[in-house]
């Protein structure tokens, strides 16, 4: 404070102003705050700010995180621009493993149901297979795809793997044998993401030409493909009941920027549109009921947002900003209360759902 005295005293007084404004935006920067909005019972919106500070852990990742999954309750698994597949312990804050391997950006994690088993997809153009349990070099590799994979879906009984990429291909694995027994090709299919329907034998995937699409995964043939949207989609996601699903769309300034309901069933066609985003959504889930009273979504985007979305209506129901944290990549539940979220610029954001007023959304902890 003192060395601030002393240039003030010698400074015009619209320099001092400026001068102090820099410092204290400085101090500001250094402060752990989230601004969110929330809907009143009565309609009215109201800004607050989150002033609990979150804790910062011991870093995931020493670059930008673009995907993280759930292995259990306790561990998630992520990767991102330094190529490095992480297993995290959240609820304690520390890294269990690093596995390397990868060559270039990881674009996609995925875990087999019920075990210690996850895969790793890259722009290098390979997929790898991970055990928590085993030394940190890679199980299985996976070549196949000509250009970068974006696409990872694993079946619900673990024994096969569906892959995607930019080369317009699907290739379905045989995860004992590592052989590639289906392949399919659409052209200007650029995969952005899949996702296996709960209990099927159906494959869901978004694309870059701006189409969702079904896929059979006996014959890896297409079952089904729903009306063509106007922007490209990003993501897809299939509710637990396996009878709808979420699509994501990119864009700018609040167009396109929205989360689209299907019913993936009966007609399979669109239900509802979750609009409020002013840039590319870029993941969605369904909440468990246990994390929302009334049957919900959750989406992410580069706006640094975290949104939750009334599934049946369409309202939002409350906004987190994630502040600083640049783009948001990737959502997966944690736990009955718990949301992890991937960013650009500040790693794994560990987010909590409080019923106590209302449905609210904190960020409790970074790493």
């Amino acid at each position: 404070m003192l060395l601030l005295r002393c240039h003030l005293k010698h400074t015009p007084l619209s320099q001092a102003s400026c001068g102090l404004c820099a410092v204290m935006g400085k101090l500001q920067s250094k402060l752990k705050h989230s601004s969110y909005k929330y809907s009143r019972p009565d309609g009215i919106m109201e800004e607050r700010i989150q002033t609990k500070a979150s804790q910062e852990y011991s870093p995931a990742h020493v670059d930008a995180v673009s995907a993280v999954a759930a292995l259990n309750s306790d561990l998630c698994v992520s990767g991102g621009k330094d190529k490095t597949v992480v297993a995290y312990n959240w609820k304690t804050g520390n890294v269990v493993k690093r596995f390397k391997g990868h060559e270039r950006e990881i674009t996609k994690v995925a875990c087999s149901p019920r075990s210690g088993q996850f895969f790793s997809a890259s722009r290098d153009r390979r997929v790898l297979m991970w055990d928590l349990h085993e030394a940190s070099q890679p199980r299985q590799q996976l070549c196949g795809h000509a250009l970068a994979v974006t696409g990872l879906a694993v079946s619900p009984d673990a024994s096969q793997l569906c892959t995607g990429s930019r080369d317009n291909a699907l290739l379905l694995w045989d995860v004992g044998t590592g052989r590639c027994v289906e392949r399919a090709s659409v052209s200007r299919n650029l995969v952005t993401h899949l996702c296996w329907v709960p209990n099927e034998p159906y494959i869901l995937q978004s694309s870059e030409d701006k189409t969702i699409r079904l896929w059979d995964s006996r014959g890896l043939q297409v079952a089904h493909m729903f009306p063509t949207k106007q922007h490209i989609q990003t993501y897809c996601e299939v509710s637990m009941d396996g009878h709808k699903c979420i699509s994501c769309s990119n864009g700018f300034g609040g167009e396109g920027c929205e989360a689209t309901l299907w019913d993936l069933r009966q007609t399979r066609n669109r239900i509802l549109e979750y609009k409020g985003h002013f840039q590319t959504v870029a993941s969605c889930v369904f909440l468990p009921r246990t994390l929302a009273l009334v049957p919900a979504i959750a989406t992410s985007s580069h706006d640094s947002k975290v949104k939750i979305w009334n599934q049946d209506t369409g309202a939002c129901l409350f906004t987190l900003s994630l502040d600083g944290s640049g783009p948001l990549t990737s959502l997966a539940v944690g736990d009955p209360i718990s949301l992890l979220c991937a960013s650009f610029n500040r790693g794994i954001h560990l987010l909590r759902v409080d019923h106590s007023r209302g449905l609210e959304l904190e960020e409790v902890a970074a790493f």
